[in-house]
């Protein structure tokens, strides 16, 4: 090829949305790390464009997003997240004034956490092995318990009154199920595990069961079976390798992947995405550690969910060997001990930032060559 033709760059397009605390620290490790990939490797580029939908700013303006807010984010291929949290602004303010409405907005009605012990980390539980916690959890991220239905009378008095209704449609519920039977069977084991909690909730989770049984004939190469949320939490900590993909409500899947993280070494390494499988709208990725107002400016958040996330999100948009290859040497780096406190070592953000970017360049390095 003569020297002055050069191939074209794929460019992603990416809306980054650093938010509070924590979340600003690692999405700037974050879009280091994911430049240093593309320049490495080589084909694809990242253009990333901030939005500073911070809590600060919102207590300056009254706003977390603009009212075009939506539509800015619909130019884009992928939103990457850092986090939303503020001791000054009360959390249902924060997390309704932007995670939630950008997730029903923009159609993101599946969160996927997949969770594992990576290498040179550990887990609490002291006899599971990384290959006993290998799951992903698939959790129904539109409706159920966060559908923000309900109301307080009488508030701010003696006699306040409060509802909140939890939504299960069947729409909703069929297409979490068939997403989560789907991620089931690309997996090795075909085992889908379902969380429920239709003894007490007898409305609702019913339906949840029932259409659950109902999707389920349709693969029967899947092997399946149900717990209530409440024994759920047991066989996590207790018979760890007897499950696989598991799907569950958006309030005990929430909850449940909070359980999964801190079992697998520490919640700063679990990332999430929040997915419209129709790619009708740019899906969503984020740790899940939030913004961890304690810790801030201090350099030392755990920047390995943020890199994971970002991963995810390479995959997304269609670069799945980069997405393998920064997963590769995110896992070099935790097994060479390069790490943060929550995991036992005693590097900072920037420290683990550098070796990762680093190992990715002697990985790498003449990939694009």
């Amino acid at each position: 090829m003569p020297s002055h033709i050069h191939s074209v760059s794929k460019i992603h397009r990416i809306a980054s949305i650093p938010g509070d605390g924590i979340g600003v620290e690692i999405t700037q490790a974050a879009e280091k790390v994911l430049h240093v990939l593309a320049k490495t490797l080589g084909g694809f580029e990242f253009d990333f464009t901030t939005f500073d939908w911070s809590s600060a700013n919102f207590l300056k303006r009254g706003w977390y997003m603009p009212p075009d807010g939506i539509e800015q984010l619909k130019n884009h291929d992928a939103i990457y997240f850092g986090a939303v949290g503020s001791p000054d602004v009360p959390d249902h303010i924060s997390l309704w004034g932007l995670i939630l409405p950008i997730r029903k907005s923009l159609n993101q009605y599946v969160n996927v956490r997949p969770t594992r012990i990576l290498p040179g980390t550990t887990s609490p539980l002291t006899t599971c092995k990384p290959a006993d916690l290998d799951w992903v959890i698939v959790r129904e991220n539109s409706e159920g318990e966060y559908s923000g239905q309900g109301g307080t009378s009488h508030g701010d008095t003696t006699y306040a009154v409060a509802t909140e209704v939890s939504i299960f449609s069947y729409t909703g519920i069929h297409r979490i199920m068939k997403y989560a039977f789907e991620t089931a069977r690309s997996r090795p084991r075909k085992k889908l595990t379902m969380v429920t909690k239709s003894n007490a909730q007898r409305h609702g989770m019913v339906l949840w069961d029932k259409i659950f049984y109902e999707v389920a004939k349709e693969y029967e190469d899947v092997e399946i079976d149900k717990m209530l949320v409440d024994a759920m939490t047991v066989r996590m900590v207790l018979n760890p390798e007897s499950m696989d993909t598991i799907v569950a409500t958006n309030l005990h899947a929430d909850i449940l992947s909070d359980l999964a993280a801190a079992l697998s070494g520490s919640i700063g390494i679990a990332p999430s995405s929040n997915l419209d499988p129709t790619r009708e709208n740019p899906s969503m990725f984020e740790p899940i550690h939030g913004s961890a107002p304690d810790i801030a400016g201090k350099g030392i958040a755990n920047p390995v969910g943020a890199f994971w996330s970002a991963a995810e999100m390479v995959r997304w948009v269609g670069q799945e060997v980069a997405a393998d290859k920064l997963m590769q040497a995110i896992e070099n780096v935790t097994k060479a001990g390069i790490k943060t406190k929550d995991l036992g070592g005693q590097k900072n953000t920037e420290e683990v930032t550098t070796a990762v970017c680093q190992e990715i360049e002697r990985l790498f390095g003449g990939a694009s060559s």
